[in-house]
């Protein structure tokens, strides 16, 4: 398949990686990074970019089945183990125009960068820079002139998701420990 050539139309959101070849029929198990697996079934067009290479290649998704902790993944042109296992270490990636949107009171994690970051009180922390996903604990990078500041991205914390920003109640002494 060919390449996708980005027009900026588009943004994407990271699903999960390619951690081996599943079976001799082509497929491939798949860790992923959603906070539902089974979401994988939901989405047909999906986007691999090799470790190393930004490049996403385009992929029809036939097949999502959620195994275990990972999800086994059939992907279009994809039929023999030994193809398969050329796609390990893989990045899976979807529009984000793909998704659903968020049910109220509901947020993506992704939507969030860009935004002024501020405290229930007011205090300007700075912008979300990134997110980081470590696999257990989500975390929201904020940064202001050089000052990095990390927040755990959990509803205790993060307390309002507006247009423009985000309103976080750190507990005491959290945002002293990242400066």
């Amino acid at each position: 398949m060919a390449p996708l050539q980005p027009d900026g139309s588009d943004s994407f959101v990271l699903l999960g990686t390619v951690t081996r070849a599943h079976g001799l029929q082509g497929e491939v198990k798949v860790r992923p990074l959603t906070e539902s697996p089974a979401s994988f079934a939901r989405y047909r067009q999906l986007y691999l970019s090799v470790a190393g290479n930004g490049e996403k290649i385009p992929h029809t998704a036939v097949q999502a089945r959620v195994s275990g902790q990972g999800v086994v993944l059939r992907l279009s042109g994809c039929a023999t183990r030994e193809a398969a296992e050329q796609l390990a270490g893989s990045k899976v990636w979807l529009a984000t125009s793909e998704l659903p949107p968020p049910a109220p009171g509901e947020f993506y994690l992704h939507a969030l960068e860009g935004r002024r970051a501020e405290t229930v009180d007011g205090r300007y922390l700075g912008r979300v820079a990134a997110i980081l996903s470590s696999g257990g604990q989500d975390v929201l990078v904020i940064r202001d002139n050089g000052v990095e500041v990390l927040v755990p991205a959990v509803r205790a914390f993060v307390r309002a998701v507006e247009e423009d920003r985000v309103v976080l109640d750190p507990p005491p002494g959290l945002l002293e420990l990242n400066r």
